[in-house]
């Protein structure tokens, strides 16, 4: 057998050792090859004894839990890769649980070969990751700690919340379904009792949190990508909407490589301005991304849209204007 077939079945059963199920068609875009290949390289693993079977509910394979092999040996992409996860990006990004990262990822550095381990630390002095904007999170392991155990446990708790924008404090039951980081900070997803409805909270405006002891039934309806539908970013409103913008020549090539949304579609003008458009739930959170860009973007539509950005400009002039006459 082939060596790089045999360090692509490993890879296979790798995948399948995390306990996740994968349908045939995700094997095979996670390893780039044939549907017909992977069908090869898991009648290969049936044929070693490796206890494998095909999940009819999720369309999956999937191995059997107490099913142990010590995992394959990091190749260096693989062990930067991991190691860049805790050194790096756990120091500018809110991860939970930071210090256990760091230490797992000191035990596998420890028992990384040599020449591995002198490849990550030459690439790791190499390598920076700056973040900005970040919510201070001074009790994030608490409160992700004990939100994702009434999660695994179905468990209701019982919350003080502060509303920025109301200013106030809110008390309600939650049924916690998810966990999320989106711009720069941690939410919990889940049905409100006080909205009687699925809402996302921000950890770092959780003020009191305390695990009640009652449980709920799981939602199985539930589904995050379903939620979350085509929200400019985390909060459907309910209502569609055909987002066009023209951005100007100065920022049309930096706005356009980046894929804002899953709708967004691009076409450049001769000027060399960028017509983006978007299909978006919610007209809120889109706003504030448009204004970011200031007179470098202009809003073909919807009216109602643009009609938002003008008076928001139009009170920021006349905020700073009352300042000048002071």
């Amino acid at each position: 057998m082939k060596h790089s077939r045999i360090s692509r079945i490993m890879q296979v059963l790798t995948a399948l050792q995390t306990g996740k199920n994968y349908a045939v068609s995700d094997l095979s875009k996670m390893f780039g090859t044939s549907r017909r290949t992977i069908f090869r390289d898991l009648k290969e693993l049936q044929a070693t004894g490796v206890p494998y079977h095909y999940d009819t509910k999720t369309d999956g394979y999937v191995i059997e839990p107490e099913f142990f092999l010590p995992s394959v040996d990091l190749n260096p992409q693989e062990a930067v890769s991991l190691l860049l996860l805790a050194h790096k990006v756990s120091k500018e990004i809110q991860l939970p649980f930071k210090r256990s990262a760091l230490l797992a990822a000191l035990k596998i550095e420890s028992n990384l070969p040599s020449k591995v381990r002198q490849y990550c630390n030459a690439a790791l002095h190499n390598i920076s990751i700056k973040v900005e904007h970040q919510e201070r999170a001074d009790l994030l392991d608490q409160i992700f700690r004990q939100l994702l155990e009434a999660i695994l446990k179905n468990r209701i708790v019982n919350m003080r919340y502060y509303l920025p924008r109301e200013q106030k404090n809110i008390v309600t039951n939650l049924r916690p379904y998810h966990l999320m980081y989106n711009e720069h900070t941690w939410y919990v997803l889940g049905q409100s009792s006080l909205h009687k409805e699925v809402r996302p909270f921000g950890l770092n405006h959780i003020k009191e949190l305390k695990t009640l002891d009652k449980c709920f039934i799981e939602d199985e309806k539930f589904d995050i990508s379903e939620y979350l539908g085509r929200a400019w970013s985390m909060i459907p409103e309910g209502r569609l909407y055909n987002v066009k913008l023209r951005f100007l020549s100065e920022v049309a090539r930096s706005v356009a490589e980046v894929q804002w949304h899953s709708t967004q579609t691009v076409s450049f003008e001769d000027d060399g301005s960028a017509i983006i458009e978007f299909r978006v739930d919610g007209l809120n959170e889109i706003t504030w991304w448009i204004l970011s860009y200031g007179d470098k973007v202009q809003v073909l539509a919807p009216r109602v849209l643009r009609q938002r950005i003008i008076e928001i400009a139009q009170n920021t002039v006349k905020q700073n204007e009352q300042l000048s006459l002071v």
